[in-house]
């Protein structure tokens, strides 16, 4: 029973450590070691060139474009350009109406290959991207493009607060956690994921990659890769919906993955040249941990249940196993809050295998459509 032991103890290590420790081990670090120095102030501010890629936005997409006028920045130096991919309603009619500079009405081909065609049909110094949900502060943009200041910097992504108007979803917990560990891993060298509500890029270090692979994982290690930066920039403020239940957060984050695994076996995540000694750590510690968290539960749970009778310590570890399960199913009933925190976890784990499930059984499209109650 040693080597069951054994196994049990490394899954229960890892999965503690990548849920928990990894976050101590930043701020840490973030103590003991001085933050690189940036580079000097921009003389003036960089043209932008604003990607808003839609599909069945036109529920939104007048607002989102007022949202961008309305944005503290100079009018002759920020265009807005509306990718419309292949969308069947009047979004790009809505988009021209509300001033958007340039709507591209393009055939279906997904949201990745909208993001290039408006890439390579903008003018601006700097590329900035968001969702047709996404609303950014007044300030954004010029909080997002401070980092290019730096002429190391090829990517930056903003800070995304979720709502949620009275659903059970538990999204927003995580993701403070999540922008917290952002913070650090670009305090301490460049963060390992970002988010479509609020980023940019260098028009000289944007990349066109696979179309099922979406920019959030896929950029910024890409940025490393080939000797950039990619930042995080928590005063560059944005605000989305969240899909309001947790059983919708469990069906996103599936799509999600099915979208992020491809990255991860095929992509070159794996791979680590490129990569130097503490964000390789990072990639193992905030990604790859991650994403193996629903086979390391499993596997605890197995070796558990064969060590149950050998130790009263065994029996401890399976009712907690049992109780995270258990309260997880028991909020279906219940809405209280510790409940709903065990039920979201639980979900979201789950999500990460069906994802993978759902890539190799089927494949991954590319195209996209809104998640529902997030309009």
């Amino acid at each position: 029973m040693l080597a069951v032991a054994i196994v049990f103890w490394v899954c229960a290590a890892l999965i503690v450590y990548a849920q928990l420790g990894y976050g101590l081990l930043l701020a840490l670090l973030a103590r003991v070691r001085r933050a690189p120095h940036a580079g000097g102030a921009a003389a003036e501010l960089p043209s932008v060139s604003l990607v808003v890629a839609a599909y069945k936005e036109e529920a939104v997409i007048a607002e989102k474009v007022a949202n961008v006028r309305a944005l503290d920045y100079p009018a002759d130096r920020l265009e807005l350009i509306v990718a419309c991919d292949g969308s069947p309603d009047a979004t790009a009619r809505r988009a021209r109406e509300a001033g958007a500079d340039v709507v591209l009405e393009l055939p279906r081909g997904g949201k990745i290959r909208a993001q290039d065609a408006a890439v390579r049909a903008a003018r601006g110094e700097l590329i900035a991207f968001s969702d047709a949900n996404a609303f950014w502060a007044p300030d954004a943009l010029r909080r997002l493009v401070a980092p290019f200041a730096d002429a190391r910097v090829g990517y930056v992504c903003g800070n995304v607060a979720f709502v949620n108007d009275g659903g059970t979803n538990q999204e927003g917990l995580y993701w403070r956690y999540e922008m917290w560990l952002r913070g650090l891993e670009s305090r301490l060298a460049s963060v390992t994921g970002g988010n479509g509500a609020i980023y940019a890029t260098r028009r000289a270090s944007y990349i066109e990659v696979d179309p099922i692979m979406g920019h959030d994982l896929s950029f910024p290690f890409n940025m490393v890769k080939r000797g950039w930066k990619a930042l995080y920039a928590p005063a560059a403020r944005a605000s989305e919906k969240m899909v309001p239940s947790i059983e919708g957060e469990f069906a996103r984050k599936r799509r999600m993955m099915s979208h992020g695994w491809p990255i991860v076996l095929h992509g070159g995540l794996l791979s680590p040249k490129g990569y130097g000694p503490l964000y390789a750590l990072m990639i193992v510690s905030h990604r790859l941990l991650r994403y193996a968290m629903p086979f390391l539960h499993l596997l605890a749970l197995l070796a558990n249940l064969l060590l149950l009778t050998t130790s009263p310590v065994y029996v401890v570890t399976m009712a907690l196993q049992c109780a995270l399960v258990g309260a997880a199913v028991l909020a279906r009933w219940i809405p209280a809050r510790v409940l709903l925190v065990a039920r979201y976890y639980v979900l979201t784990q789950a999500a990460l295998a069906a994802g993978l499930w759902d890539w190799r059984r089927h494949g991954t499209e590319a195209g996209w459509s809104p998640p529902e109650g997030t309009r």
